[in-house]
Order: structure tokens, then sequence, then C-alpha cells
């Protein structure tokens, strides 16, 4: 039995080192290597944050509006969020300050209505998505309005990727557009000019 596994190593280490020969092969397996170490750090620190579908009804309480986007007519990367005031997280956004806006202590029901608003303003909209943001025991910590445009415009409806990622007590939050999206909108970018 050892000597199969040794030899099955041996095989193993000697395709890993034919592979390697090559200097362009290296490289690439360097950054596959250091791509996994922090994926897996990552992966290991913090809590675990997710979102939730919702309808807008039941939402109350005093929140801080986070207006993230919005800089331009055409402007894709335009997301809202609502930060519960008086829980143990505040939301971080990952970006310069001037993409985004902050109104502290609104309502509820003037908050979703801003929220509404604000993603609303490109050609392509086409409706909102409200999601709760939940902490991992299942506790509500705000809301996302996430704008949805028309699919036959970009291929989809949501063109958003956002994270979440807990430390201590902030909630950083990381938005872009998904990759598709962003080539989509290069391809234009370069067309118009």
């Amino acid at each position: 039995m050892k000597t199969c596994a040794r030899g099955f190593s041996l095989r193993l280490s000697g395709k890993i080192l034919n592979f390697l020969k090559h200097p362009g092969r290296i490289i690439y397996a360097m950054f596959i290597m250091a791509c996994l170490t922090v994926l897996v750090s990552c992966a290991a620190s913090g809590k675990r944050i997710r979102t939730e579908s919702l309808r807008t009804a039941g939402i109350s309480g005093s929140f801080t509006l986070i207006l993230y986007g919005g800089n331009y007519s055409d402007d894709l990367e335009t997301v809202a969020f609502l930060d519960r005031e008086g829980d143990d997280y505040t939301f971080d956004i990952f970006a310069p300050e001037f993409n985004y806006r902050i109104f502290k202590g609104v309502s509820a029901v003037e908050g979703i209505k801003r929220a509404e608003e604000f993603v609303a303003g490109h050609s392509s909209f086409h409706q909102f998505k409200v999601s709760r943001i939940l902490d991992e025991e299942s506790q509500v910590i705000g809301y996302e309005v996430r704008p949805l445009y028309l699919p036959f415009t970009y291929g989809t409806d949501d063109v958003l990727d956002v994270w979440y990622a807990a430390k201590e007590n902030k909630i950083v939050i990381t938005i872009r557009l998904k990759p598709s999206i962003e080539n989509i909108k290069m391809r234009d970018d370069i067309r118009h000019e």
C-alpha cells in the first residue's frame, strides 16, 4: 500500500515539475496560489453576511441612507443601502467618498422612497429589488435597494456584484459591475469615442 501511494506521489510531483518547466507557467502557478491564499484567508476571517429578497412591507425604524453611484445619467453602478441605526453594525462603502452620499436619521418609509427614486434614474431601468441584509444570526442589519434593468439592454436585469464583509462592527460593502457587463460597457464606450 505504501509503495502504491509513494509511486502516485512521485508521478504527481513529476507532472507538476514538468508543468513548471516553462517560465510563463511558473508565473501562472504563482498567481493561482496567491489567489487561493487570499480566498481562503478571506473566507476564514469575518462573519457571514448574506442578503435575502424582500417586499418593502414591514420595514420600520430609523436608518442611515447610503446612495452609491448615480454620478451621471448612464451610471450602472447605482445602488442604495439602508443601515439600521442603533444596532451593532455600521456600513462602510469600499470606494472613494465622492462615489456615495450618506443621510442619517431617515425613517424607513422616507428611506425606501428616496432609495427607489435614486436607483430609477437610468434610461433602461425596469424595476427595483429590495433585499434584507442579514448577519450570521439571521438578524436584519439593513436593506439593499438595487435597480433591475430591461434584460434586452445588457443581457440580464441584474448588472451588479455586491459583496459584504464583516470586520469587527463594520460591514464593508464592495460594489462592481459584473464582468460581462463591464466588457459590454467598455465596448460601447470605445465605439462612441
